[in-house]
């Protein structure tokens, strides 16, 4: 398990070989989840991964929310 340090401006170094594990380039903007004493950096889509997981619990599955969306945008559309 590699150590790494935290420099005086707050940033993280993650090590190249996570970096490449998790396909994180430069720039790439990630999560940042504090789970009791653990910091955790997830990548961006994983992040947008697991709160669609969350999500999908409370759907039933023959249920579209996107058909929803786009009902409601026609009818509020249609009354203007």
């Amino acid at each position: 398990m590699p150590v790494t340090k935290i420099d005086k401006n707050g940033r993280v170094f993650i090590p190249a070989e996570y970096r490449k594990e998790l396909g994180l380039n430069p720039g790439d903007r990630v999560v940042v989840q504090l789970d009791g004493h653990e910091l955790r950096i997830l990548s961006q889509l994983e992040g947008i991964r697991r709160a669609q997981e969350i999500v999908a619990r409370y759907i039933p599955p023959d249920r579209s929310l996107v058909d929803e969306l786009i009902a409601e945008r026609r009818a509020e559309a249609a009354r203007e």
